[in-house]
């Protein structure tokens, strides 16, 4: 049985973000194409009950790497893992999460394997039966390029949002991976991994989130995004400037430095605009954009625009909301 396409599965504790979903439906959607079978790998420690809810989403076979060295990540360790199901697979389509770890693992693989990579993908196409294309954005996400691969194998990290999860339900086949690291291979070690996000959803897979600027003031009034964000059921973001003031953890950071998100809603209280920061949210699909400048560059994004003071408009929001709500 050919498995031409492989997804990587990165998982957390209590199972898959919605992004590395849409990866594995990506990935059914081109394996139909192609007349194949899906693969994908999922690598931690207590990961085995995880594994049958990919064929949820059209996985064939899911290779299971669990061991309990396995549940820090290891960039070495888990490229090595994923190398090897490639090889065995003889798999020609790789497919990871454009998230810190996907990105990191597909780099590592390229130069491995002497693969193409395509990063941030937000369109696959297959042409000419065979030919393996992707669209990804570049000059700062002012334009979009169709890349074609010229190497028998090619890598693509996902960008979230940019495709949908649809369930495919199969009875997918479960194969146990031997882990048996590779002691000649030296690298970096990590040692500990520490949650900053506070159980929150991430940024990336957020529909919904209120973002602040420098014109918040200080990081205590990012309170009142706090109370608007809940209300409305998403997360508050914030600019560059108001995670380099401290008033924000990096986490939070939107933007070309920070996580690049597409939103249904995007909600921009008290920042100006500026590419870097347009470059992480401008392919949301409603802006709304509150600013007391109204020369502010953020308003030729905005599907919306209030030209005012935040700390008089978001509030007035927030109490509609809540009257709505009751």
């Amino acid at each position: 049985m050919a498995f031409d396409i492989i997804v990587y599965a990165e998982n957390k504790k209590d199972g898959f973000k919605r992004s590395v979903l849409e990866a594995v439906s990506e990935g059914r959607r081109l394996a139909d194409t192609l007349g194949s079978e899906l693969c994908a790998v999922v690598i931690g420690s207590d990961v085995g009950a995880l594994a049958p809810a990919l064929g949820e989403f059209g996985a064939d076979l899911v290779l299971v790497a669990e061991d309990e060295g396995l549940g820090t990540f290891s960039p070495d360790g888990y490229c090595d893992i994923l190398e090897r199901a490639i090889t065995q697979k003889s798999s020609s389509i790789v497919l990871l999460d454009a998230s810190i770890r996907g990105k990191e693992l597909a780099a590592k693989l390229s130069a491995r394997l002497s693969a193409g990579l395509a990063t941030e993908c937000v369109n696959i196409e297959i042409k000419d039966g065979t030919q393996v294309v992707a669209t990804r954005p570049l000059y700062a996400g002012k334009a979009l390029v169709d890349v074609a691969f010229n190497s028998p194998i090619r890598i693509m990290t996902l960008r979230p949002k940019a495709f949908v999860a649809s369930e495919a339900p199969r009875e997918a086949a479960i194969e146990r991976m031997e882990h048996a690291p590779d002691e000649g291979r030296t690298g970096p070690v990590i040692k500990e991994t520490i949650d900053v996000g506070g159980g929150k959803i991430d940024l990336r897979e957020a529909d919904i989130i209120v973002s602040g600027g420098r014109g918040m003031k200080n990081g205590e009034n990012f309170a009142i995004l706090e109370e608007f964000a809940d209300l409305l059921g998403g997360v508050v973001g914030a600019s560059r400037s108001a995670v380099d003031a401290g008033w924000r953890p990096h986490s939070d950071q939107v933007g070309q430095t920070g996580k690049v998100v597409s939103p249904s809603l995007y909600v921009a209280c008290g920042i100006s605009g500026q590419i870097q920061h347009l470059v992480g949210m401008n392919t949301s699909k409603n802006i709304v954009a509150i600013n007391k400048d109204p020369d502010a560059p953020i308003f030729a994004v905005a599907d919306y625009g209030i030209v005012g003071d935040l700390f008089d408009v978001v509030p007035a929001l927030t109490e509609e909301a809540r009257r709505l709500r009751s």
